[in-house]
C-alpha cells in the first residue's frame, strides 16, 4: 500500500480522530497527553513529523481508535514540514485537531525554576552568562519557531491553570462535535491577566458590580440572585445585545474560514460575578448556533 493512499481506499479506515498536541515547553503537554489517554486516545509523545503519515497508515490497518500525537520544538528541524503535511492529511479525509498549549513567560520561568529542568533549547551556560536571561531567550526563540503552528491551532493558556483544570479543558475540547464551529466562552479577572488563548476580549468592568452589594458578594454569576440583579440593569442588557450581535454577524465568516474553535473571553475585576454571568448567558444564546464550551478561569481554579 502506498503511503499516499486515501483513507477511503479498500481495506483501510482512517482514525476517527487525530489530535496533535504542541506548544511551548513547560506549558503542560504531558498533563494534556495523560488527559487524552484517560479519554481513550492512543498517545505518542514527540513523534517526528516525518513519521506521522507512516504511523497513521499503520493505525488504519490495525484499528479505528482515536490517536493523539505530541510534537514539540525538539523536532525543530522537521516543523516546517508539519503544517503542509497536516493540510494534506485533512484533504485526504483525516480529522485532525491541533491544540497549542501556551503560557506567559513569567509562569514558564517559575516552572523551570521549581523543577530545575533545562529548557530544550537552552545551551550550557558559561560562568559569565546570566542563566535567567538565557532561559528567557530560549523561551522567546521557541515562540518564534512555533508561531506559525500556533496560528492554526486551538490555543489553551495554561499560565494560571492547575493540572486538574487543564485535564478538564482538554477532555471538553476533544468532546466537541466534528466539523461544527466550537465557541468557547471564558470568564476571567483582569487583575490576573488577559488569557493568551482569547480570540476576542470584552471588558465588562464598566457595568454595575454585584461585589459591592453585601448580599450578593458571596455568590457568583451562576447564581440566580446575581443574574436577577444584572438582568435588571439596562446597560447590562445593552452590552449583552451588542456582543451577541457582533458574534452572530461574524460566525459565518469564521465557519467559512474553516475555523474549528473561537474563544471569546469576558473579563471583569475579580472574575466572579459580571464576567461569569455574561459567559453563562452568551453560551445559552449561542447553543443553537454552535457547539459551546464554558470556562470560568477564576472559578474553576477554586474547584
Amino acid at each position: 500500500m502506498s503511503d499516499t493512499a486515501s483513507p477511503s481506499a479498500p481495506g483501510t479506515s482512517a482514525p476517527s480522530e487525530v489530535v496533535v498536541v504542541t506548544g511551548i515547553s513547560g506549558s503542560g503537554k504531558s498533563v494534556a497527553l495523560h488527559a487524552l489517554e484517560d479519554a481513550g486516545f492512543f498517545c505518542v509523545d514527540n513523534l517526528p513529523p516525518e513519521l506521522l503519515r507512516e504511523f497513521l497508515r499503520v493505525e488504519r490497518q490495525r484499528s479505528d481508535r482515536r490517536v493523539a500525537i505530541a510534537v514539540d520544538v525538539r523536532s525543530a528541524g522537521s516543523l516546517p514540514h508539519l503544517l503542509p503535511l497536516l493540510e494534506e492529511l485533512r484533504g485526504e479525509g483525516t480529522i485532525i485537531r491541533s491544540v497549542f498549549l501556551d503560557a506567559g513567560t513569567d509562569a514558564l520561568v517559575r516552572r523551570y525554576s521549581e523543577t530545575r529542568r533545562p529548557h530544550p533549547l537552552s545551551r550550557e551556560p558559561s560562568p559569565s552568562q546570566d542563566q535567567h536571561r538565557g532561559l528567557i531567550d530560549a523561551i522567546e526563540l521557541e515562540r518564534e519557531l512555533l508561531s506559525e503552528l500556533r496560528e492554526v491551532s486551538t490555543v489553551i493558556d495554561t499560565s494560571q491553570l492547575r493540572p486538574t483544570q487543564l485535564r478538564q479543558w482538554m477532555r471538553e475540547l476533544v468532546q466537541a462535535g466534528g466539523n461544527r464551529l466550537t465557541l468557547v466562552f471564558e470568564s476571567f479577572a483582569f487583575k490576573h491577566g488577559v488569557p493568551l488563548d482569547a480570540d476576542y476580549v470584552f471588558d465588562v468592568r464598566v457595568l454595575p458590580n454585584p461585589y459591592y452589594i453585601r448580599e450578593l458578594r458571596p455568590h457568583t454569576g451562576r447564581d440566580a440572585v446575581v443574574a436577577n440583579y444584572l438582568d435588571a440593569q439596562p446597560e447590562v442588557g445593552e452590552m449583552l445585545g451588542q456582543i451577541e450581535e457582533f458574534l452572530t454577524r461574524w460566525l459565518p465568516a469564521f465557519e467559512a474560514d474553516q475555523r474549528s474553535y473561537l474563544t471569546v473571553a469576558i473579563g471583569c475585576t475579580g472574575g466572579q460575578h459580571r464576567s461569569v454571568y455574561f459567559v453563562e448567558t452568551l453560551a445559552r444564546r449561542f447553543a443553537p448556533l454552535a457547539f459551546t464550551l464554558i470556562r470560568h478561569r477564576e472559578l474553576d481554579e477554586k474547584n
